[in-house]
């Protein structure tokens, strides 16, 4: 039984399907973790949903039993850290963003309480992967700052969100769609689930009359007509990681005033949206 990873050979650039020479039967006697070549995004928070690719083999057999590399091209996963085996929540949580990550585990943070994975994975099996980790969950924007074109309201950072100052004059006619951070992750599908922190307020007076900075996880959604046109429309094809400021005239949002949130009829509204993760809808 193994106490480090040294007699594991990982072979491949990243971004490419990589090869590991595994001296079989191998067993570790824990889940360790090698950082086989440092990404420098965000960190992977604990039990954050994550995107990745990956290729697994059984340390017993030195046999392949999973793999998001098929014929050279490669089919991105995405899961919850709360929702696969010790062993991957344990390697990756901690992690960066971009990282390429050697990850082996043993029975017990594997497939064991499940009775293993018969042929390919048997009780007891030690479990070795590399894995590419693309995305998780923000906990704030990243990526590079826009400036914002003038006459629009202006925003600052508070520990308690960002606080949105509305400019002197009438509210423009039409939506703006504003950038204030344009993220360096995917692009937003209009068929995905999105990670949101959003504020909005009324653009007369500046009241806040909806938000989720208090709450203790972003809001998830569909970009679907349970919103009003205007979010919708100011999101998709936005990438990870931006936020946005959205002025939203009464024909995108709420022409006959709405009670929860409460606005008036005919108000215009202004939203700051923290884009923090998005995902196929499952």
């Amino acid at each position: 039984m193994s106490k480090n990873l040294d007699k594991l050979k990982v072979t491949g650039k990243r971004g490419a399907e990589p090869e590991i020479e595994v001296p079989k039967p191998w067993g570790i006697d824990k889940t360790r973790v090698k950082v086989l070549d440092p990404g420098d995004g965000p960190t992977v928070p604990e039990g954050a949903p994550i995107t990745v690719n990956y290729h697994g083999i059984n340390g017993r057999s030195g046999e392949q039993f999973d793999s998001t590399w098929t014929d050279g091209e490669t089919t991105p996963v995405t899961f919850d850290l709360t929702q696969v085996v010790a062993g991957f929540s344990k390697g990756l949580e901690g992690q960066k963003v971009g990282s390429r990550v050697l990850i082996a585990m043993p029975g017990e943070d594997g497939y064991d309480e499940q009775g293993g994975r018969p042929p390919q994975i048997l009780v007891g099996d030690t479990l070795i992967f590399v894995v590419e980790i693309i995305a998780t969950l923000l906990t704030e924007p990243h990526g590079e700052e826009v400036k914002p074109k003038k006459g629009l309201p202006t925003v600052s950072d508070t520990k308690s969100g960002p606080k949105i100052t509305m400019p002197e004059g009438k509210a423009p006619s039409k939506l703006t769609i504003q950038p204030l951070v344009k993220g360096d992750g995917a692009k937003v599908a209009e068929t995905d689930a999105v990670y949101l922190r959003y504020r909005g307020a009324l653009w007369d007076g500046g009241k806040v009359v909806d938000e989720n900075y208090g709450e203790d996880e972003p809001e998830i959604t569909a970009l679907d007509d349970t919103l009003i046109p205007g979010f919708t429309k100011g999101l998709i094809g936005q990438t990870i990681g931006s936020r946005m400021l959205l002025v939203i005239p009464p024909g995108d949002g709420y022409p006959d005033g709405n009670e929860t949130p409460a606005v008036p009829e005919g108000s215009t509204l202004v939203y700051v949206v923290d884009i923090l993760f998005a995902r196929a809808q499952q």
